[in-house]
């Protein structure tokens, strides 16, 4: 192997990189467990609030510590926290959001703001009961417009508007009718906020996240996994993203109204001056007389009430400039911005506001100074000032109040570096608005004006257009951004812009869905799989498989290296592409092993033996694992929230597995030869096993066809018959709150409820203390809504009573009108599904093109289409035989198959497993093609499938003992799962051999089939 020094030395650089990334994480967790020791010594136990305490007292060591170095004299917590590998909702929880999109703006919106006063006063009354009650916006709206008498939501002035009888409202037409289609409206509207927001929060980077509507009350249910900065999840959700470009007045063009301004208000200010003087002298004079009236009776008073009135009251009154002369210009800051036309104190903002937008002020505004828009830039902290001040800028608005050019034509955005090495958003637009932008700025360089954009009624900059028009559609919003800053307006620009004002009304901090002590065992039988793992390889291999262990797990350092250097979430579906890409670099080994095992038996020296077997080994490793890569591309191209996960990690892994396969085991195979020493590649007890097999495969063919044909038929009918047992993410459901008068197991508490004769399904986890838990059930989700709502509450308060206080009745547990409330039911929610249609649907997608693309990869590798059908075939077959015993078992099996996110991912691993097992094989088949050019067809096939069977065997035996470990020793809560897995491991093992290949076989013209093997060296060269 050539360069071995090179590869040495990026293999301890990658190593190195890993352990350091690792080790914010190990930092992290040692500060975490530190901060929860020191909160269990500080609270009493036996308090009433100690579950709240104790995370009170948690977060209160933390955030004091949180710039102080936990390491190395140069780290501290809030560094290390930000760079530590987080973990999803399942493994470690993170961060709840309700966020409410407001429906009166969506109203108000669909009726073209309106100033009707019956439809305000509706407006305003649902206002009032929302604050208190659990009802939809919409429904109190409608209840409030419906008591005022003579009012008809089809009015001309409210919805039977130009816009409105487009979508189907007519004038005069009842309340009753109006109100189905203002229903539907909202409905689509808040289909559209869902949907920009999950664009939003797929772009921002986190993985798995979950987001579910809470029923039609215009609120959303957001949880991020891993997260902790509430501030910047609350900007990234809440920003309305209304982009618009506007040209800028110049200064001296406003600055004659400005004086205007300022003198009307500084004559108005001294006339109310003089006023409330005059009023004041006037009230002093009859306060004198009325006090001396009252004298004697207040004397009387003070006796009879012992009051002791000798204490001189005194109060101290602060200074406060006054501009009453010079209101608008005496607040005028020395500061030198981007081109505003004044700037201000932050502080005196709203103030400026109403001095130049009062009604009597814009009267004197003449010609097109009529529309004049005045908007505020970004606060800049004036270090020579010492505090902020922002700019005023004049916009050229016109009479319909509408931009110019919107942020509706921005195809792209990204951030980027501006020419100061500042961060920049740098933003693409469509054909329309490119020519629209040439327009407004050849405008403005021939008048050397300023463009401005403006995000949210902000500006954020406002560029003076010096170097010509700018053609193409390309712009820049600069401002004083972090990168990240940057990055999550860039994300907020590409999602698009929310239809209403958004704001988060609550959130807090949840805890693992999958409990901490499925957590823990799931680690340990992770961790006995991998060790069985390499007892098995150095069994089997020996010194070679001591190699081949080492090289794992440096591959597994990489993997957890590089998801946490890239600021991934590890999640459930994120380990079974961990669990895959194990099985991916134990196979590559193997490839590598039994081809020096066979090199070794033709006779060869060893160091010619090592030589070849790992060439040989190299092109069914190649095929094998960019298969399984452009599978990964393609989910993560097009899939979201788990699918994403999965691909990270898969492709993650396949680049890691390739690099300690093929060259750390090298190294470490020839270190030891090059002394001269010799290494068998197998043990005494292995040395003979599977060696000289000779199956006639292709004679069992027709068996296998009617056994896979009896199991998939089975799996439709159960399919079409039992359906399959849909969770909450596909379904919907409802969520309650529940708080306790101790702290609770959730994962006890989700056995309890998930019973038969409870719910049969149920998801409890810890929401913000471990004596509060949040529950998801889709129990009677088809059904009557109150009835259900009953029989939820009852079984509810069945279940919880021996965690609740004593004399708790189920009246007071099911009460949830004090939002004060510390113990049972505290709030409802009816939350939709999680995996949405168009999620479903892209999924789908992504998993077909992904097999289109690896049919088109196989056909260019091994030149003929029939190779391609039969690995497509073997796929479609092992998908629906997982499919098909999920619906058969979920009735009988005593852990949870509900097909939920996690599901799909087991999904994706067999696809990505089925795939490497049938290219290995075909590899194989292709090569014997080459080599034995005597043999007829079928014996090339049987003969090829005889060689690879050690490494078939042996890679899915290893598999299978990570799976099985893990299903038998870990949770209940990840049963199902591993066992979609073990069904999809064995399934596609088999499929490789006796369908994929079969198929192949039987559409191959056998007269012709052959690939055309490669011609001698000798007679190319003749």
């Amino acid at each position: 192997m050539q360069n071995k020094g090179l590869i040495r030395f990026f293999a301890i650089i990658f190593a190195i990189a890993s352990i350091y990334q690792l080790t914010y994480t190990f930092i992290t967790n040692k500060v975490e467990d530190d901060a929860s020791a020191y909160a269990s010594n500080v609270v009493n136990e036996d308090a009433e609030n100690a579950a709240s305490l104790r995370s009170a007292a948690e977060k209160r060591y933390l955030d004091s510590i949180a710039s102080q170095d936990v390491w190395g004299g140069f780290t501290n917590y809030s560094d290390a926290k930000s760079q530590e590998l987080k973990k999803g909702l399942d493994l470690k929880g993170g961060i709840n959001v309700i966020l409410q999109v407001s429906v009166r703006d969506l109203l108000t919106g669909m009726a073209d703001g309106s100033n009707d006063p019956a439809f305000n006063a509706a407006l305003d009354a649902a206002d009032e009961r929302i604050k208190d009650g659990q009802d939809d916006y919409f429904n109190y709206f409608i209840e409030e417009f419906n008591k005022i008498e003579g009012a008809e939501l089809a009015s001309p002035d409210i919805f039977a508007n130009q816009e409105m009888q487009t979508k189907g409202i007519e004038f005069e037409m009842s309340n009753e009718q109006t109100e189905a289609i203002l229903r539907e409206e909202l409905k689509d509207y808040m289909t559209s906020a869902f949907d920009v927001l999950r664009k939003r929060i797929d772009k921002f980077g986190t993985t798995q996240p979950n987001l579910q509507q809470l029923g039609t009350s215009g609120r959303i249910l957001i949880e991020l996994p891993g997260e902790t900065d509430v501030k910047r999840i609350r900007d990234i959700l809440t920003k309305a993203a209304q982009l618009e470009f506007w040209q800028v007045y110049k200064s001296q063009e406003v600055s004659p109204y400005l004086s205007q301004a300022n003198t009307y208000w500084a004559n108005k200010l001294a006339a109310e001056n003089t006023a409330e003087e005059t009023e004041e002298t006037v009230s002093d004079e009859v306060s004198e007389l009325a006090e001396v009236a009252q004298d004697s009776t207040e004397a009387d008073l003070g006796d009879l009430l012992n009051q002791d009135d000798t204490a001189d009251a005194t109060t101290d009154v602060d200074a406060v400039e006054n501009f009453d002369d010079n209101p608008i210009f005496g607040r005028v800051q020395a500061f030198q911005g981007q081109g505003g036309i004044m700037a201000f104190k932050e502080s005196d903002k709203d103030l400026i506001d109403s001095y130049l937008n009062d009604p009597q002020t814009r009267g004197m505004l003449t010609g097109e100074l009529r529309n004049v828009k005045f908007a505020w830039g970004l606060p800049v902290l004036a270090e020579t000032l010492g505090y902020e001040v922002v700019e005023l800028y004049a916009l050229k608005g016109n009479a319909q109040n509408e931009a110019p050019l919107s942020g509706g034509v921005i195809t792209d955005a990204s951030q980027q570096f501006g020419n100061s090495g500042a961060p920049v958003v740098s933003m693409s637009m469509n054909g329309e608005g490119a020519k629209i932008w040439e327009d407004m700025t050849t405008e403005a360089y021939q008048n050397q004006n300023q463009v401005s954009v403006v995000l949210d009624n902000t500006v954020y900059s406002a560029p003076t257009v010096t170097n010509g028009p700018i053609s193409g559609g390309q712009t820049q919003i600069s401002g004083s951004f972090t990168i990240d800053e940057a990055k999550d307006l860039a994300t907020v620009l590409r999602a698009g812009k929310l239809p209403a004002k958004a704001e988060i009304i609550q959130s807090d901090v949840i805890g693992p869905s999958l409990g901490q002590e499925a957590i823990d065992s799931g680690l340990w039988s992770f961790g006995i799989a991998l060790l069985l793992v390499l007892i098995w390889m150095i069994f089997y291999y020996g010194r070679a498989g001591l190699y081949a262990d080492v090289a794992l797990l440096v591959n597994i350092l990489f993997i957890f290296g590089a998801l946490a250097s890239l600021k991934a979430v590890l999640t459930l579906p994120g380990i079974a592409g961990i669990v895959l890409t194990i099985g991916i670099s134990v196979d590559a080994n193997v490839l590598i092993f039994e081809r020096i095992r066979e090199e070794i038996a033709k006779g060869k020296s060893q160091a010619d033996s090592i030589k070849d077997g790992f060439n040989n080994a190299l092109s069914s490793i190649i095929d094998a694992n960019v298969t399984t890569f452009l599978t990964a591309v393609i989910l993560y191209v097009f899939g979201t929230g788990p699918i994403q996960g999965f691909a990270t990690t898969l492709m993650i892994g396949i680049l890691t597995s390739l690099f300690t396969a093929i060259f750390i085991t090298r190294l470490f195979v020839d270190g030891y030869v090059s002394n001269g020493k010799t290494i068998a590649f197998s043990t005494a007890i292995t040395k003979n096993w599977f060696r000289n097999v000779n199956i006639d495969f292709l004679s069992k063919r027709k068996m296998a066809y009617v056994i896979s044909a009896v199991l998939i038929v089975g799996s439709l009918a159960s399919l079409a018959i039992n359906k399959l047992n849909l969770g909450i993410d596909f379904t919907g459901g409802r969520t309650v709150i529940v708080g306790f008068a101790q702290d609770v197991n959730a994962t006890e508490i989700t056995k309890q409820l998930s019973a038969d004769d409870i719910f049969g399904s149920a998801e409890a986890k810890t929401y913000g203390t471990d004596n509060q838990l949040k529950i998801s059930t889709k129990y009677g989700i088809n059904r009557d809504d109150s009835e259900v709502s009953q029989e939820i509450e009852d079984k509810l308060y069945k279940v919880l009573k021996p965690y609740l206080p004593a004399d708790m009745t189920q009246t007071q547990f099911i009460d949830v009108s004090d939002e004060n409330k510390k113990f049972g039911l505290r709030r409802t929610f009816q939350v939709g599904a999680t995996i949405a249609d168009d999620i479903l649907t892209g999924s789908l997608y992504a998993i077909l093109g992904s097999l289109i693309v690896v049919f088109l990869y196989i056909l260019v590798r091994f030149r003929k289409w029939q190779f391609s059908l039969g690995a497509v075939a073997a796929v479609f077959h092992d998908v629906i035989i997982v499919l098909g015993a999920f619906s058969l078992l979920y009735k009988f099996l005593p852990f949870n198959m509900e097909i939920d996110q996690a599901f799909i991912a087991a999904i994706l691993t067999v696809i990505g497993y089925s795939l490497n097992d049938t290219v290995v094989v075909f590899d194989r088949i292709r090569e014997f093609i080459n080599e034995r050019t005597n043999w007829d067809f079928p014996r090339t096939v049987n003969g090829a499938i005889s060689s690879t069977i050690s490494r078939t065997l042996n890679t899915s035996l290893t598999t299978l003992i990570v799976l099985l470990a893990i299903f038998i020793f870990g949770g209940e809560s990840i049963k199902g799962f591993m066992l979609a897995l073990i069904i999809g491991v064995i399934v596609g093992t088999y499929s490789s051999v006796f369908i994929a290949t079969p198929v192949m076989y039987d559409t191959m013209n056998k007269s012709k089939g052959k690939l055309t093997p490669k011609e001698p060296k000798e007679e190319k060269e003749a």
